[in-house]
């Protein structure tokens, strides 16, 4: 289960390969998620990975607000 509290989203199975397990990771550094007016202020991508084949499966951000705020300062 993804720990986004806005959107829960239960993942059982790899669309990829059908694995079941599944690892939590994250991309952060120059592979941080930022806005377009302030490159400074990014959050890392979180990742859910395949065990079995290891695709990412989601990706997601754990406060989508704070993008939603950057992009109304536009």
């Amino acid at each position: 289960m993804m720990p986004n509290s806005l959107h829960p989203i239960q993942i059982t199975q790899c669309p990829f390969c059908g694995g079941t397990e599944f690892v939590h990771g994250y991309q952060s550094g120059y592979g941080a998620v930022t806005s377009s007016q302030n490159c400074f202020l990014g959050q890392a991508l979180r990742l859910i990975i395949c065990r079995n084949c290891g695709s990412v499966v989601h990706s997601y951000v754990d406060y989508p607000e704070k993008l939603l705020t950057w992009s109304k300062r536009r």
